[in-house]
């Protein structure tokens, strides 16, 4: 025993650790010899002046079977306490470090989930902006659902997964304040199918790719704009869906290198932290006069 935490606790930390590898090997043949040493003269004074009972013949002297024997026995018990502390340290190592990376995920989460506040805010603050400069009565009832929204963000977005029913009243929420925006020049049609309830999803997901249909269908069109906005439940999979106009007046080059800002690659950051790989399927394509948001999602 005394050998065993001699080599776990001195021999290894100090020179195994340190790549001091002859050192390490010279201190515990040293060792492995004063023990044998320590062991013969107690047995011998103490015990028995056969000092190897078990041998094959009578031993009364440090002979060269005799310290092979002792040495390689030692050796053997000082080899398997070892293995056992490594693979103790390595589970405990591991752990530490599985624990450290989810803490690392969990907190760039938190940051991203933070990310799309502001970004939203920012946004729906510019739109009340524009209604207060035109002196629009629309305002009071835009801030009233800002308000709404707000308290939702504040109190309900902190864990991991949030109720999708509530995730779909906060969609309802938002679009009602960009219908206060445009008026009657914005048409949106949303279509829910299946089973919404008892299922759950990442807070605020699905709000960044509807505000970049926003961003880049209604903001950057001059005529009257549809947005189409489908749910479709089937069994433990959500397919989301989420289409915008091209302007005609843009090029869609330019919109192609503008689309997303922060929210679409937020989005996907998220995605890939929060789900697994055989969770999700984002799909992002042009389909000719439409911009296309295909998202299948395990909820």
């Amino acid at each position: 025993m005394t050998l065993c935490y001699l080599n776990i606790y001195v021999l290894m930390p100090l020179f195994v650790y340190k790549r001091k590898y002859w050192t390490y090997t010279f201190l515990v043949i040293t060792s492995l010899i004063v023990m044998l040493y320590v062991k013969y003269f107690l047995y011998y004074y103490l015990v028995n002046t056969n000092v190897w009972p078990e041998g094959p013949e009578v031993i009364e002297s440090i002979t060269f079977n005799y310290a092979m024997d002792m040495m390689i026995g030692e050796l053997y018990v000082i080899t398997f306490a070892t293995a056992i502390k490594l693979t103790f340290d390595w589970i405990k190592e591991n752990k530490r470090l599985a624990d450290l990376e989810k803490l690392q995920l969990e907190t760039e989460l938190r940051f991203l989930r933070t990310q799309v506040s502001p970004h939203f805010f920012f946004n729906t603050l510019n739109n009340i902006y524009s209604l207060a400069l035109e002196k629009s009565p629309k305002a009071p009832k835009t801030i009233l659902k800002l308000s709404e929204l707000m308290r939702y963000l504040l109190y309900q977005t902190k864990e991991k997964r949030q109720s999708l029913v509530n995730e779909v009243v906060c969609i309802q929420n938002y679009l009602d304040l960009e219908r206060i925006r445009y008026g009657d020049s914005l048409v949106v049609n949303m279509d829910i199918s299946g089973d919404i309830r008892n299922k759950s999803i990442a807070p605020m997901l699905l709000l960044s790719f509807i505000e970049n249909a926003f961003k880049h269908g209604a903001d950057k069109n001059v005529e009257d704009i549809e947005i189409n906005i489908e749910f479709k439940i089937i069994e433990d999979f959500l397919y989301f869906r989420v289409s915008n106009p091209i302007p005609s007046d843009t090029s869609k080059k330019k919109i192609k290198k503008e689309i997303g800002g922060i929210g679409i690659p937020n989005a996907k950051k998220r995605l890939a932290l929060g789900y697994e790989e055989d969770e999700y399927e984002l799909s992002i394509k042009d389909e000719g006069q439409l911009y296309v948001v295909e998202l299948k999602l395990k909820v």
